[in-house]
């Protein structure tokens, strides 16, 4: 593949039920999906136990070489949640119940009825010098420190405080995508001549996706599907429409998506 270039971030999903396939991941495509209108490109993810020197080396590697790291996982009430903990290491500041932070929990539970244990204060502890994100779905802040920024891992709870995040990033140009879809195309028929035009055009990322669909009474219905992104849409256009040619030349039918 060719790079896109733009603003970058990095995700890190934190939590040993990850790893161990009991939890599902769905925010790192939320995060991507949500960031990509706004210019700003995930180029790596990474998924880790819950452990409080991977959290701290992790984030500090990540957040020295991207624009921006977002955290999923590990703030809430309970003794396995170090998150917080950790990313203060990583920062090298001290950790303690923020007045701002509890206010916000205090007024929420009280809202719902809901007993403020010792344990749910927890989730008020906050690095100093951080700003507070605003969860709106169970009312426990997140936060961002440095070009970090720190989230729960209930998905719904991750979507409800990118709302808070927006305002607070600079993107860059808006990298589009483009696709062509070929049934019954290998991708051995298209490798060598899809390499020469990505040398061609190193300023577009041009991938290769071969697909396997069961169509009927265990069938399978097999293609490629061409896929390249880049902020120029000009160059975008000029590179599918090649690719849309190079594959009908190959005897296959082309499905452009977009249309042109």
């Amino acid at each position: 593949m060719g790079k896109t270039s733009g603003v970058t971030a990095a995700v890190v999903l934190i939590g040993d039920e990850v790893l161990s396939g009991r939890t599902q991941d769905k925010n790192l495509i939320q995060i991507a999906q949500f960031l990509a209108p706004l210019g700003i490109n995930v180029v790596e993810c990474r998924t880790i136990p819950d452990d409080a020197g991977v959290i701290a080396d992790t984030v500090n590697a990540l957040r020295a070489r991207t624009d921006y790291v977002f955290t999923t996982g590990g703030i809430g009430p309970t003794h396995d949640d170090i998150t917080a903990d950790s990313i203060a290491a990583a920062f090298g500041v001290p950790i303690d119940v923020r007045a701002d932070a509890l206010e916000v929990i205090e007024h929420w539970y009280a809202r719902t009825q809901t007993p403020l244990t010792e344990s749910r204060k927890r989730m008020a502890r906050i690095p100093e010098g951080a700003s507070l994100i605003i969860n709106p779905v169970t009312g426990a802040p997140g936060f961002q420190i440095g070009n970090v920024f720190v989230m729960a891992g209930v998905p719904s709870i991750t979507r409800g405080m990118l709302e808070d995040v927006a305002h607070r990033l600079h993107g860059g140009a808006v990298t589009r995508s483009r696709s062509v879809k070929a049934d019954n195309l290998r991708e051995g028929d298209i490798a060598i001549p899809l390499g020469e035009m990505q040398s061609r055009y190193p300023q577009v990322s041009i991938g290769s996706y071969p697909y396997f669909l069961e169509v009927q009474d265990g069938e399978v219905k097999r293609g490629t599907h061409l896929v390249a992104r880049a902020t120029d849409e000009r160059v975008l256009d000029a590179v599918i429409r090649e690719i849309a040619d190079l594959v009908a030349g190959l005897g296959f039918a082309g499905r452009i998506d977009p249309q042109d």
